[in-house]
This record gives structure tokens, sequence and C-alpha cells, in this order.
């Protein structure tokens, strides 16, 4: 009768596992203020920077606010990215991953939870950017369909950097140096239809710009909310970040697995 039982066991097991260590890391995030605030704060100052500082050197009309709100969601992640790399590489730092392993704990428990908790992070990090922005002026015109689409691609946008940022801090010999690598991510968004046209850039820029894996996922964000054209940017953005998902995983896995073999 065990046999039968533990194949559909352990699923359950390691789900009860996770959501255990998900609480402990929200926990962590609260009593965090340095956390919060760039989980919060940080976003918000971007969003009125480019708005009102960048936005009037823009050779634009009163709708760059429109233009420019999908690029900060997707930049806010990269941010958010940055502090889960850190709690991964504080807690390999610490030993309490030692102290995991002693107990009758899921061991893909507690990378799962760290994802976790940047997904929600995040997810609520965008509400209160896009509720900010319609407050200074930005105005959807998504149905209620296309918020789910939003939802759903800015949802694999986030598991996908955070299985990476979650590399990041298996591969980092130390918070810090996490914390720096997965500040990287942040760039991505710059050199991207974020914020200006990539028609309005140098050639190799250009180029860079049409092809890196952030602008589909902005295209795809900006057609669902605003009605712009999406062609085959949506296409593009799930085939990127399903496989950079992957690639996180399977290595964090790989990584998880390494460092903490006796």
């Amino acid at each position: 009768m065990n046999t039968t039982s533990a194949p559909s066991y352990r699923p359950i097991r390691a789900a009860q596992d996770a959501a255990t260590m998900l609480g402990r890391n929200l926990r962590h995030t609260m009593r965090s203020p340095d956390t919060m605030i760039m989980t919060i704060a940080i976003p918000i100052v971007i969003l009125l920077m480019f708005v009102y500082v960048f936005g009037g050197a823009m050779q634009a009309s009163d709708h760059y606010i429109d233009y420019v709100v999908p690029g900060i969601i997707l930049l806010c992640a990269g941010f958010g990215s940055a502090t889960t790399a850190v709690s991964v590489a504080t807690d390999m730092r610490d030993g309490i991953i030692d102290r995991f392993r002693a107990m009758p704990l899921s061991h893909s428990a507690v990378l799962t939870a760290h994802v976790a908790e940047s997904v929600l992070r995040n997810l609520l990090t965008t509400g209160l950017v896009v509720l900010v922005a319609i407050g200074l002026g930005f105005r959807p015109t998504a149905d209620p369909l296309s918020w789910l689409g939003v939802l759903a691609v800015i949802g694999l946008f986030v598991i996908a950097l955070s299985w990476l940022a979650v590399t990041i801090g298996l591969l980092a010999p130390n918070p810090e140096a996490a914390n720096g690598f997965s500040f990287t991510f942040m760039f991505l968004p710059y050199v991207s239809s974020a914020f200006v046209p990539p028609n309005t850039m140098p050639a190799g820029l250009r180029w860079f710009a049409h092809n890196q894996p952030v602008t589909p996922v902005i295209e795809t964000v900006r057609g669902l909310l605003l009605g712009t054209p999406i062609g085959h940017n949506a296409t593009l953005a799930v085939a990127w970040w399903s496989g950079i998902a992957i690639i996180g995983f399977l290595l964090s896995a790989w990584l998880f697995r390494k460092r903490t073999k006796d």
C-alpha cells in the first residue's frame, strides 16, 4: 500500500514544504525595510523620472506615458531579480541550507519558494506601478481578456527572470556579488523598445534592440494594453522566456545539488 501512495504523496509534501518556505521568505521580505523600498518605492520613482524628467525631452506627444509604462513594468522585474539573487546567496553563505538538509524537507522547496516569493513581490510592484501610472494619465484600452494576457506574459517573464536570479545567487561567492551580477538584467530594457522606438537608435543598437528577448515582451504588453500591433511578438516572447525559464530551472537545480553535496 505504501508503494502506491508514495508517488502521489511526494508532490503533495513538496508543495507543503514550498508553502512553508514561502511563508519564511515573505516574512523576511516584510521585515526588511530596504527590500520593501526597493520593491515599491524605486519603481515608482523611476516611473516619475521617465514621465516628468525624460518625457519632456522626447519629441513625443502627451501620450509618452502610455508608451513608457510597459518598459517600466519590465524594469521593475529587473530590480526584483536582484533581491532574489541576494536572498539565495545569503542563504548559501549563512549555512541555513545545511540546517534545512537535516530536516525532513523537500530540497526543491527551498528554491521554489524563492521563485514564488519573487513572483508575488514583482506582481505586487507591477500592480502599484500601473495604479500610479493611471493616476498620472496612463490610459490603457485593454478589456478583461487582454488584462489576463498581460498578467500571463508578465508572469512568465518574472518566473524566468527569477530562476535566472536563483542561478546567479547559487553561482555568486557572496550576496554582494549576487547583487552586482543580477543588476545586469536591468540594462536590457534600456536597449529595447521600452523607452524609445528602436528605429531611432544607431544601426548596431537598433539590431540588438529588435532581436533581444525583452523587446517582444514589451511589444506584447504594449499591444495588449493599448491596442498597438503585436504581430509575431507574442510568439517570440513565449518562446524566449519559456526557454530561459527552463534553462534557469535546470541550471539552478544542478548547482544546488552540486553545492549541497556532502
